[in-house]
């Protein structure tokens, strides 16, 4: 009985039927698993030419290092370089910045991809004497020309 003596509706279970049908691993099946266990030989890498690869290598970091930049000296933490870059990865090649990260870089790690391309940038930064004087020796204009230009050559890939 419910608190105010009433009774709560009974609702009743369905029973499934189990089939008579015996299970046992058809053709259907096998084939689905052979494709599961075959996808991962066939990785973006290894579809990929050196120069391709170069090019998204140099393309993600130069993306991580003007959102760094930005993040870091204009406090716009959008992420939008990388953002933009992600959607024209995925449009063209059907594959992420991540994936790029974890199987085209030296570390193959996307976690130590970002640790690195972090450590770096602030070198870079620190070694330019800071945001103010980064800015007055051009870098901004110097890294959007670059991701720019390298965008440019992933839009012209086939």
């Amino acid at each position: 009985m419910a608190r105010n003596g009433m009774y709560l509706p009974v609702i009743p279970v369905l029973q499934l039927r189990q089939s008579r049908r015996r299970i046992g691993a058809g053709p259907a099946v096998l084939a689905g698993l052979f494709l599961a266990v075959g996808l991962p030989l066939l990785s973006a890498q290894s579809l990929l030419d050196t120069e391709t690869k170069e090019l998204l290598v140099a393309a993600v970091e130069a993306a991580v290092e003007l959102d760094l930049y930005n993040a870091r000296c204009r406090r716009d933490r959008s992420g939008r370089h990388v953002d933009n870059l992600n959607k024209e990865l995925v449009s063209k090649l059907r594959m992420t910045v991540l994936q790029v990260e974890d199987e085209l870089f030296p570390e193959r790690s996307y976690r130590r991809v970002q640790k690195r391309l972090q450590r770096e940038s602030l070198a870079r930064l620190k070694q330019a004497g800071g945001c103010e004087e980064a800015k007055k020796a051009g870098t901004p204009n110097r890294l959007r020309v670059r991701y720019g230009e390298l965008m440019g050559k992933i839009d012209r890939l086939p």
